[in-house]
């Protein structure tokens, strides 16, 4: 008898808040032609990014647009994970915009 297990893939939020901060998913395009950020249907973010990702300039310009974005300063944000990928979860500390 085979045992036939389904692969179910994990579900995670897009975006959580609390009364502090709140962490959102970004997927970075890097070396377009514009620096834009725009929110996904799904709840994710796009943030398409004029600098090339070497040396961490790409995160550098990725902070600056979220923190502009949100109005708040670029020492509130900060990249939790996938700091070397193109997803990233990104974290905004509210008390400091």
């Amino acid at each position: 008898m085979t045992d036939k297990r389904s692969k179910a893939k994990a579900v995670r939020p897009s975006a959580s808040t609390s009364a502090t901060s709140s962490v959102i998913e970004v997927k970075v395009k890097p070396n377009s032609r514009v620096s834009a950020l725009a929110q996904s249907d799904d709840g994710t973010w796009l943030a398409q990014l004029k600098s090339l990702p070497i040396d961490g300039k790409a995160n550098e310009e990725l902070i600056a647009l979220i923190a502009k974005h949100f109005g708040g300063r670029k020492s509130a944000v900060t990249i939790k994970s996938g700091a070397s990928g193109r997803m990233k979860w990104v974290k905004i500390d509210l008390a400091q915009t």
